[in-house]
C-alpha cells in the first residue's frame, strides 16, 4: 500500500492462527492502522493477496462482515446519540447478539448508558466501542487501542474479557502502545516498521536472550541531577540507562555477573540510597526499542 511517494505497508507477510490473541506492534506511521483496515475491506491492496476468514475482505464483504467485529480509532458513534441507545442499534444489526445489558454491565457502561456520546470520557468511548464489536458475537475481532484512556480498573476489565473471548474459541488481533499490555495478553506478537516486519514470536520468544541482562534501581529519594549519564558511564559504552521516574532506572546491557554489583558501587559512591535493586529478563518493550530505535512514551515515562 502507497500513499503517493510513502510506502505504508511494504511486502508485509503475517498469518494469525485461529482462537488466539495476536498483537500487531509498530511505531507510529509502521503501516498498522493500514494493515488492519485492509484485513477488514475498508482498503483495497494495490498488491498481493488478504484472506481472512478464508475469505476476501473485499469480494467476499457481504458473508464476511457478519463474521467479524471490529473496534475502530473513531468508535463510529454519532456525536449526540446515547451509549445504550448506540448499543441496541448495532445489536438490532446482528441475528444472534449479545445480551446488550450484561455486556453493558461487564464493560462498566451502566453509569454512562443515558449519557450522549460527545459528553463521555475517552475510557467510556473506548469501552463503548468495544461493546459495539463485541455484540454480534464474531468469529474474529479487530481491536485498535482497545485501553487507551482507560483507568487501570477498566484496562484490566478489558483485558479479562479478551481472555475470556479466546477461550470462547474467538480469534483476536489487536494493536496497542501499552507494550505492557501485549506482553500480557499476546500469544503471538508481530513488529513492523516503515511497513515490513521485524520480528515475529510469542513474547517469551522475543523476550528470550540470555546475552542481555535488565536491572531495575529504585532509590528511597529522587536522583541527583545529572545521575542517568553518570551511571551509565560508570557502566561502560554498552549499557543503556533508562530514567523511569524520578526514583527509578532500568538498565540493559550484558548479562555480566559484575553489573549488580557496579551498580551497587554507583549508589555508594554517589550517596543514593536503594529500595530495591532487582535482575531480571528483558520485556518487550526493551525488545521494541532494540529494534524500532523509537523513543517511546506510556504512561508518562520517557524512555531514552
Amino acid at each position: 500500500m502507497t500513499y503517493g511517494d510513502k510506502t505504508a505497508v511494504d511486502g508485509l507477510s503475517l498469518s494469525v492462527a485461529e482462537g488466539s490473541i495476536t498483537a500487531v506492534l509498530g511505531p507510529n506511521g509502521a503501516g498498522k492502522t493500514t494493515t488492519l483496515e485492509t484485513c477488514e475491506g475498508y482498503r483495497r491492496p494495490q498488491q498481493g493477496t488478504v484472506r481472512v476468514l478464508g475469505l476476501d475482505p473485499i469480494a467476499d464483504r457481504k458473508q464476511l462482515l457478519p463474521r467479524i467485529g471490529v473496534m475502530l480509532q473513531g468508535q463510529g458513534a454519532w456525536s449526540g446519540v446515547r451509549a445504550m441507545e448506540m448499543l441496541k442499534h448495532i445489536a438490532r444489526l446482528h441475528a444472534h447478539p449479545l445480551d446488550v445489558d450484561y455486556l453493558a454491565e461487564r464493560l462498566g457502561l451502566g453509569e454512562c448508558g443515558r449519557t450522549p456520546y460527545r459528553r463521555l470520557s475517552g475510557g467510556q468511548q473506548q469501552r463503548l466501542g468495544l461493546a459495539m464489536a463485541l455484540v454480534g458475537r464474531p468469529e474474529l475481532v479487530f481491536v485498535d487501542e482497545p485501553t487507551a484512556g482507560m483507568d487501570p480498573q477498566g484496562r484490566r476489565t478489558t483485558w479479562e474479557l479478551l481472555r475470556e473471548l479466546r477461550t470462547d474459541g474467538v480469534t483476536v488481533v489487536l494493536t496497542t502502545h501499552y507494550l505492557e499490555e501485549a506482553e500480557e495478553l499476546a500469544d503471538q506478537v508481530h513488529i513492523i516498521d516503515r511497513g515490513r516486519m521485524i520480528a515475529s514470536g510469542s513474547p517469551l520468544e522475543l523476550t528470550r536472550g540470555g546475552a542481555t541482562a535488565t536491572v531495575r534501581l529504585v532509590v528511597t529519594k529522587p536522583f541527583p541531577p545529572g545521575a542517568r549519564e553518570s551511571l551509565r558511564q560508570a557502566l561502560g559504552e554498552d549499557t543503556e540507562v533508562t530514567l523511569l521516574d524520578e526514583r527509578s532506572m532500568r538498565v540493559t546491557g550484558k548479562a555480566d555477573p559484575t553489573t549488580l554489583a557496579k551498580v551497587s558501587r554507583w549508589c555508594e559512591e554517589n550517596e543514593v540510597l536503594p529500595e530495591s535493586l532487582t535482575l531480571g529478563r528483558r520485556s518487550l518493550e526493551d525488545v521494541f526499542l532494540d529494534l524500532t530505535g523509537e523513543l517511546h512514551l506510556t504512561d508518562g515515562v520517557e524512555h531514552v
